[in-house]
């Protein structure tokens, strides 16, 4: 190691000014021929414990300011064969853990009070011999001392290896820091920019320029960071994979452009949540990206159904997968279809709050997106269940999930034909929070859809008995994931009819809140169960001869039971519980009043491997 005239004598001085602090603070080495004359206040012993605080500091500050690679590790002591570890300098926070996977990959996590400039250069200066850390995640800052650039330079000078960084809210970290960090961290391969007031386009260019492995950009609310470093992050990072950037104000057309000309071969991956950009940023994308095969836009107000128009039409995207838009008014019949004709590889499509989408327009999307085999929305009021319903059956026939959540205008079909078309493709069906669906329709559904093995319901108050049995009637592949949450109209004939008819298969069964289901439920399920893992009976009419039936059935394993709220189980099925077996590692047991607190203490001594929540 190399050290400069001046850097040695700072070394000398520091080092006999923490020998003479520690040496005047040992009681064992107090002068017993010449007693001192009093006794030495408290104050004074406060004094000599701050002295060594304050070099033992300095001493850590110009520790981390030696560069790892300056240092010859086999001249010195490691860390591992030293039988005296270094103190833990920072007086405030639990000590955090260590993940070793490699050499290089050490893993920290330091959240608000923990992170300061002292414990991060310790952190820093302690893992320097085993190559530094490999990956940092930093959440939040102290409110007094927090962060800033001078800890993490130390982690630059100390940690050659680091590959992934995670800076959240640290509103006094700058481009400095951040530049001294990229100059030594050139294998960084991740970067994640969360609240980082302070952190400009010049940050973000310095960390472009000095780390060409960088694969995954995310940055989410940085107010400083613009359009040059967007660009230079496209243009100086050949690698790059992934990019998420969220409630930017500085980033517009210009940066989205940029970047994606400069990536186009290599960039798979692509979020953009609230920013100002406009038709010409998706026309872009549309045309660069050749390489993207997961594409987010969400809140992008500023973007018409031009944009989406032209993104399709640019016939750029021959790689994309999935897309998922949120909250654009852009979405409109012509522009989605376009969309579907120019991405032919589609498989996914999830659309949330998109009210301009009509039937129309969701239908000629499905004929168009021949590949597409998921297909989710979320508030988009105006697809009723006869539009949704024709583009599945007329439109597609690979499509394997279907899921439609808080749509109003999926209601009852008026009238249909005797004959019903089938699809027998669709796999999993998800009709949840939609008001205006009743059993009526659930029945049409269930012969549309024969070849169900997932079904959730969850939220449907107006599904009844009548519109279940003709659907279970109907499925000709046995059930595996069934939720009817909430379907409180229900009643035990149904489920018993459901549990007798696909107890081979069930693995999961979730009857959360159905009030009216009783004892005869768990019944039917200890006798023809022997599948399932997950039960869900929260808030539902049982008693303790139910929890009894299901603790006898020996074919029965099941992991995770709720009878949370089920005020009809008392203490006397403590027992049963503790009979289920090693195979149950979750218990609910909460708003259950008349179990008292010493009675799950008992249970939870007994079934010690269970996570158990009162």
């Amino acid at each position: 190691m190399m050290i400069s005239g001046q850097e040695g004598r700072s070394i000398a001085n520091l080092a006999r000014g923490l020998g003479t602090a520690l040496l005047s603070a040992d009681p064992r080495r107090s002068n017993t021929k010449n007693p001192p004359r009093s006794t030495p206040s408290p104050m004074s012993a406060s004094m000599r414990s701050s002295a060594v605080s304050l070099v033992s500091k300095r001493w850590l500050m110009l520790l981390s300011s030696i560069r790892a690679s300056e240092l010859s590790f086999n001249n010195i002591v490691s860390l591992e064969s030293s039988k005296k570890p270094l103190p833990d300098l920072n007086l405030e926070g639990d000590g955090d853990e260590e993940e070793i996977e490699s050499f290089g990959c050490l893993t920290r996590c330091l959240e608000e009070k923990e992170v300061t400039d002292v414990r991060l250069s310790a952190i820093a200066v302690g893992t320097a011999g085993r190559g530094g850390l490999g990956k940092l995640s930093i959440r939040g800052s102290h409110p007094i001392r927090g962060l800033t650039d001078l800890g993490l330079s130390a982690v630059g000078r100390c940690c050659p290896s680091l590959s992934v960084l995670s800076l959240w809210k640290v509103p006094y970290v700058t481009d400095a820091g951040l530049a001294e960090l990229a100059n030594g961290c050139p294998m960084l391969e991740k970067l994640d920019l969360s609240d980082c007031p302070l952190v400009t386009g010049k940050g973000l260019m310095a960390v472009a320029k000095r780390c060409p492995n960088l694969m995954s950009v995310t940055i989410d609310s940085c107010v400083g960071i613009g359009n040059e470093g967007l660009q230079t992050i496209g243009r100086f990072c050949p690698k790059l994979q992934s990019v998420s950037i969220k409630g930017c104000p500085l980033i517009n057309d210009q940066g989205i452009a940029g970047m994606m000309c400069s990536a186009s071969s290599s960039l798979a991956k692509l979020k953009l949540q609230n920013l100002n950009v406009s038709d010409l940023a998706l026309a872009c994308i549309g045309h660069y990206g050749k390489a993207i095969t997961e594409l987010y836009l969400t809140g992008l107000q500023n973007v018409a159904e031009r944009g989406f128009w032209c993104m399709g039409n640019a016939k750029g995207l021959l790689k994309l997968k999935s897309i998922a838009i949120t909250s654009c008014r852009g979405v409109t019949d012509t522009g989605l279809e376009a969309v579907a004709k120019g991405c032919p590889s589609l498989k996914q499509l999830c659309l949330r709050k998109c009210c301009y989408l009509s039937d129309a327009g969701l239908k000629a999307f499905i004929e168009a997106a021949r590949s597409l085999e998921h297909l989710q929305l979320e508030e988009c009021y105006r697809i009723t269940l006869v539009g949704v319903l024709t583009g599945v059956v007329n439109g597609n026939t690979k499509l394997k999930t279907l899921s439609l959540v808080r749509c109003l205008g999926i209601k009852d079909i008026g009238c249909y034909p005797n004959v019903l078309p089938s699809c027998k493709s669709l796999r999993s069906l998800t009709i949840r929070d939609c008001p205006g669906f009743t059993s009526a329709s659930l029945a049409v559904v269930g012969k549309i859809c024969p070849s169900l093995i997932n079904l959730d319901l969850g939220g449907l108050d107006g599904v009844t008995d009548a519109g279940l049995l003709p659907l279970i009637e109907s499925s000709e592949e046995g059930l595996i994931n069934v939720n009817l949450r909430g379907c409180v109209n229900l009643t035990d004939s149904a489920v018993c009819a459901l549990v007798k008819a696909h107890g081979d298969t069930l693995q999961l069964l979730n009857l959360d809140g159905c009030n009216k289901l009783t004892d005869r439920v768990l019944l039917a399920i200890s006798e023809h169960c022997t599948m399932l893992e997950e039960l869900d009976m929260s808030r539902a009419d049982i008693t303790d001869y139910g929890v009894a039936l299901l603790a006898s059935a020996r074919h029965l394993s099941l992991r995770i039971l709720s009878v949370a709220g089920c005020s009809k189980v008392t203490p006397r099925s403590l027992p049963f519980f503790g009979n289920m077996g090693p195979t149950l590692v979750g218990l609910n047991l909460q708003h259950c009043s008349l179990i008292a607190a010493h009675g799950i203490t008992s249970l939870e001594e007994r079934m010690w491997w269970c996570d158990i929540l009162s």
